[in-house]
């Protein structure tokens, strides 16, 4: 399909890019990258699959958006997805399960057989960093929007860094209920739940991370939080006692990106929002956000007149049993688009 035979009003076409787009990643604004990866998901794994199934619930999607209207004819194309990623995925997955496993039950991580495999799954964590790290590079030198679609949340790293040092000085807009901040999680020097971790310790150009809707975390990264000015947090329950006394969420939507510097980029943890969103991903906790807050959010970065640089959307886990995760997957990526689209300067 080519942009004149297009119809935006019509039935959406599976031509195996998201949304249905007939635009390649020359002709776009915005190219979508994919990274089918979840070796490190720590207790349900699945968003390797999540790329696939976002583009299929896509298709059901229509196109007209308020919050930002025609963005998307600026163009959204879909980059060639490496299964190369997901088939590695595969088979560091049942390793990375028999290291969890050892650990839960309270095995020595130094035993060699534990050691070796988690040595392959760091090995691999990087193969893979470095193929995103690569593609988002790529795009970004011809001018593009990048945006991400994961996988578990480890895969961010590659994508955060090719911003971050293509663009100086950079905020993390940070939606999760975890926050990321654990050191070597469970041995893996790229768990999911390390990825906040290693852009601090890794990228000096990101001056600050500003976490949404935590609240799953241990004390440790309670006390990185307290330690450091680059990281500021407002966790769920603060947010939720906040407007129980009254404050609107405008308001706090609006404090919090006043923390931002004027280039942010937007990693979201599906499981930021409310359980019912995505009752799939790997690691549910109740509570969170809705579907409109997170969006609120993230369009009052736009208003705001700062640039989104970036973005990625993660831990979508979908089933065959249960479309919700890839549905509202689909439609959150979406608005993700059409917010950093409406701030291209």
């Amino acid at each position: 399909m080519n942009l004149q035979d297009f119809n935006p009003n019509g039935v959406g076409v599976d031509n195996g890019n998201y949304f249905g787009m007939p635009f390649t990643p020359e002709q776009a604004e915005l190219v979508l990258i994919s990274a089918p990866w979840d070796v490190t998901s720590s207790y349900g794994a699945g968003s390797a699959y999540a790329p696939d199934a976002i583009i299929e619930a896509s298709t059901q999607l229509d196109f007209y958006d308020p919050v930002s209207p025609d963005q998307w004819r600026k163009g959204i194309a879909t980059a060639e997805i490496d299964y190369d990623i997901q088939e590695l995925s595969e088979r560091l997955r049942s390793d990375a399960e028999k290291v969890i496993e050892h650990l839960e039950e309270g095995g020595d991580p130094e035993v060699e057989s534990i050691a070796r495999k988690i040595r392959r799954i760091n090995e691999g964590s990087f193969r893979i960093n470095d193929n995103i790290y690569t593609q988002a590079q790529r795009w970004m030198a011809k001018g593009k929007i990048v945006g991400l679609v994961g996988g578990d949340h480890s895969t961010s790293y590659g994508a955060i860094k090719a911003v971050s040092e293509a663009c100086g000085s950079v905020g993390v807009l940070h939606f999760d209920a975890h926050c990321d901040l654990r050191d070597c999680y469970e041995g893996f020097e790229h768990s999911h739940a390390s990825i906040m971790f290693n852009v601090l310790k890794d990228m000096p150009e990101v001056s600050k991370i500003v976490e949404v809707g935590v609240r799953d975390f241990c004390d440790d990264e309670l006390a990185l939080v307290r330690s450091t000015d680059r990281v500021d947090m407002y966790d769920d329950y603060s947010l939720s006692m906040s407007k129980f006394e009254g404050r609107t969420w405008l308001s706090l939507c609006e404090e919090i990106v006043e923390r931002l510097p004027e280039q942010v980029y937007i990693s979201m943890d599906i499981d930021a929002l409310s359980v019912e969103y995505c009752p799939n991903t790997g690691t549910p906790v109740v509570g969170g956000l809705s579907f409109n807050e997170a969006v609120c959010l993230m369009d009052c970065v736009a208003r705001s007149g700062r640039r989104i640089v970036g973005f990625d959307m993660v831990e979508v886990v979908p089933t065959l049993e249960n479309k919700i995760d890839a549905s509202v997957g689909a439609r959150m990526l979406y608005k993700m688009c059409g917010i950093a689209l409406k701030t291209r300067k």
